[in-house]
């Protein structure tokens, strides 16, 4: 009996058909924008900010993701032009949509009168939790798998359960389950992230550094497994260094299929290759340089506001600064017998005394 796959249609209403794909990718935006919330909380970060940087970031993000996937696959969406716009069917690239990310968070950051390099620090793990469940959408198509494995390697050697290994008979043959690959990897690096990101030593900029070293340190091992990766054909050199660098896995993996037709140095791996040197230096030189001050426990100030520890009340500040001036014996005014009585008529006054400068405890 042939395993059957699940069906990447949730359901239909009327004419409007819903996928998994577009389920999936939202609770991915969901959990990021929760993780967004209760961490801009510990920073004084009103929620709706993070509720509008989604409503902006999330299109933003498809949008480009779907550009970029499409600009690599021109040759065929050229001839298929009413395909561009069915991302429905998959078909978009998360570098794509980092870059869009990116890009919205930097404007509307900027707008909002805070720096990009804080919010992006906090979004780190929405960025990542993201990914994580989005892969799932690639599970339900049935699409971003590597090449082919037996079913003894998944079921006894991987221990996956039934329906993932169902799901990952493509063809006729059992497929690497590369989208599980990627998940997992960025669970880890999510709890990394949870950790990290309490210590002293972390500075600003560097949480965002790490996950963008984490992910494509990841993303570079995993790529090579699938055989539907966007390439372009690059120099021999460095196509053989790329294979080179990835070598190692060789010892339990088998690389994936790229076809010549679309070139010899698949994307995603050049790039996440350049991200993680890129990061490493970001980290190494302003560490170095002494650039790297600003710890990323430290308060998130917004442009035009004081900070919350440097806001004084004007009275306290009048009260803090009379309290520092002792008081002489020759500022005060005189008081003289009758008038201590007015003020205090159930108080017997008490006889006057010369050089008595005592004061209330």
């Amino acid at each position: 009996m042939l395993p059957l796959s699940l069906n990447p249609i949730a359901f239909t209403l009327g004419p409007l058909t819903v996928h998994w794909y577009g389920i999936i990718l939202g609770l991915g935006a969901l959990a990021g924008l929760f993780l967004a919330i209760q961490e801009g909380k510990r920073f004084g970060i009103m929620p709706d900010f993070f509720l509008d940087l989604l409503l902006y970031g999330v299109p933003s993000a498809i949008i480009c993701a779907r550009i970029y996937y499409v600009a690599f696959k021109w040759d065929y969406y050229s001839a298929h032009p009413g395909e561009i716009v069915q991302i429905w069917n998959g078909g978009i690239a998360i570098y794509g949509a980092l870059i869009g990310a990116f890009l919205c968070g930097f404007i509307y950051s900027r707008a909002k009168g805070y720096r990009f390099i804080r919010i992006v620090d906090i979004c780190a793990p929405s960025l990542l939790i993201g990914q994580m469940i989005g892969r799932w959408g690639n599970f339900m198509n049935q699409e971003a798998y590597g090449g082919p494995t037996n079913e003894n390697f998944l079921r006894n050697t991987l221990h996956l359960p039934n329906f993932i290994v169902d799901q990952m008979y493509i063809g006729g043959i059992y497929r690497h389950p590369t989208f599980l690959y990627e998940s997992l990897w960025s669970l880890v690096g999510l709890a990394i992230i949870f950790i990290i990101r309490r210590m002293r030593f972390l500075r600003v900029g560097e949480l965002c550094a790490f996950y963008l070293i984490w992910y494509s340190f990841g993303r570079f091992l995993v790529e090579a497994l699938r055989t539907d990766s966007l390439a372009f054909q690059g120099p021999d050199w460095l196509a053989s260094l790329l294979r080179g660098i990835w070598s190692p896995m060789t010892a339990v993996f088998e690389e994936g299929y790229l076809d010549p037709a679309y070139g010899n140095v698949r994307t995603s791996q050049l790039l996440a290759l350049i991200l993680v040197v890129a990061g490493i230096v970001f980290i190494v030189v302003r560490r170095v340089t002494g650039a790297a001050k600003e710890r990323y426990l430290d308060p998130v100030e917004r442009k035009g506001t004081v900070p919350a520890e440097a806001a004084v009340p004007a009275e306290s500040a009048v009260v803090a600064e009379n309290a520092e001036e002792p008081v002489s014996v020759q500022d005060a005014a005189p008081i003289d017998n009758e008038d201590k009585a007015e003020a205090s008529p159930d108080v017997p006054a008490e006889p006057e005394q010369n050089g008595d400068t005592r004061k209330d405890d």
